[in-house]
């Protein structure tokens, strides 16, 4: 049997990659999942149907999403599902039904997404560094991707981004990912509303991945929706709600947009299961009580840092400051739950960092030091010299997991 062209090549996703063969008593400061736990709810009101059920799920749980998503269109924190919300760039009551595609996952969602709208031989324009998905993606869609650079602490830079769209007039898609996975930068309301216009200009779709959304600590991002009507912007119930095992996810934006997108999906997966749309439905009626609490988690987890392991954050703020110093963002390193920490002073070669020294500099932390982190080189060429570690884990392991990184930076 000859294996497809499009899956010929593609291997095992490098997070994926760090936890093989590491040592067994190792903390895993790799993975982006929460770790705190998911609130009990209680049982739902009656017995969950398990049919399919229809391709667009559950009404019930559209709406939710609908109300969700409005409230941060509007720029307030969706707090409260239930009451109806204004909807801010199209000032709506919340989003209709035909504006929310719900998906089983957020992974899904981008997918169907992908699969729609990328054509072979195009580019598709991704943050580097960037989310693992987004390069493998494309290249499944046959396009090429190509990876913009960011600006200070991983924020979005809208020229950068500008100057790559004009570099390639073949473009079919352009990724945005705010709060960003792996470096935990955010986008401001004046890049995303000229990232949105220039896609616009050139007829591009913009995906704009959002599911870090509301793990925030000083200030709430701004969202794609509280700019513009077009794009479409990525949710789900992974992060904040602390049930990436539910895979629920969900795109909003124009029906149009969505409806090839849709179709692919369908013949993914049918819908999601019923199961997991009551719980997600459950949850997202409990926003007023689940999202402070998980933003409170967040907190937590940063000042963890800062008792244990204090010169970790200097260090991962020093490297911005001495490039950006003018444009330090104020909440850098304090969006998300991604310490993104630059190697250490002794370990560069010549004053910088290559991918072969980060990646033996993982690999040596989690064979000597027993923590395993990401090798930044994993989220493209631009993450070489640093490292990703995940602060979203249980408390009791982030607390070793620092105790045995901190003595390989200088305090």
């Amino acid at each position: 049997m000859i294996t497809a062209t499009r899956v010929a090549g593609q291997g095992l996703s490098p997070i994926r990659r760090m936890s093989l063969g590491a040592p067994p008593d190792a903390i895993n400061l790799g993975l982006g999942e929460p770790g705190w736990a998911m609130p009990d709810l209680g049982a739902p009101a009656g017995p969950t149907p398990l049919a399919y059920g229809p391709n667009t799920s559950d009404p019930e749980l559209v709406r939710a999403i609908g109300r969700y998503a409005g409230a941060l269109a509007g720029g307030s924190t969706p707090s409260d599902t239930s009451a109806p919300v204004t909807a801010g760039h199209g000032q709506s009551p919340g989003l209709s039904p035909d504006q929310v595609m719900v998906t089983a996952g957020s992974q899904a969602a981008l997918f169907a997404l992908f699969s729609a709208y990328v054509e072979p031989g195009s580019v598709v324009l991704v943050p580097d560094p960037g989310f693992v998905a987004y390069p493998t993606l494309a290249r499944m869609c046959g396009a090429t991707p190509v990876g913009y650079p960011l600006g200070a602490g991983g924020d979005l830079d809208a020229e950068a981004l500008a100057d790559a769209l004009g570099a390639h007039p073949h473009t079919s898609l352009v990724v945005l990912n705010h709060p960003a996975n792996p470096t935990g930068g955010v986008a401001s309301a004046a890049a995303l509303e000229q990232v949105a216009r220039r896609c616009d200009e050139r007829d591009v779709l913009l995906v704009s991945d959002e599911v870090y959304a509301e793990l925030w600590v000083d200030e709430r991002p701004t969202s794609l929706r509280e700019v513009t009507d077009n794009g479409v912007a990525l949710g789900s119930m992974s992060k904040a709600f602390a049930a990436p095992g539910l895979r629920i996810g969900w795109a909003t934006g124009d029906p149009d947009v969505l409806a090839p997108a849709r179709l692919v999906h369908n013949a993914m997966t049918t819908a999601p299961s019923r199961l997991s749309q009551a719980a997600a439905l459950a949850l997202l009626e409990s926003a007023e009580q689940v999202l402070p609490a998980a933003r409170e988690e967040i907190r937590t987890r940063w000042e963890t840092v800062d008792v244990i392991a204090p010169h970790l954050c200097r260090s991962a703020r020093r490297i911005v400051g001495e490039r950006h110093p003018a444009t330090l963002p104020r909440t850098a390193g304090r969006v998300g739950f991604y310490l993104w920490l630059p190697l250490p002073h002794d370990v560069e070669e010549h004053g910088r960092s290559d991918a072969a020294t980060t990646e033996t500099f993982a690999l040596r932390l989690r064979d000597e030091g027993g923590v395993t982190t990401i090798p930044g080189t994993a989220f493209g060429p631009r993450g070489a010299g640093f490292l990703r570690v995940s602060l979203g884990g249980p408390i009791a392991e982030l607390e070793e997991g620092l105790r045995r990184l901190a003595p390989w930076w200088k305090a």
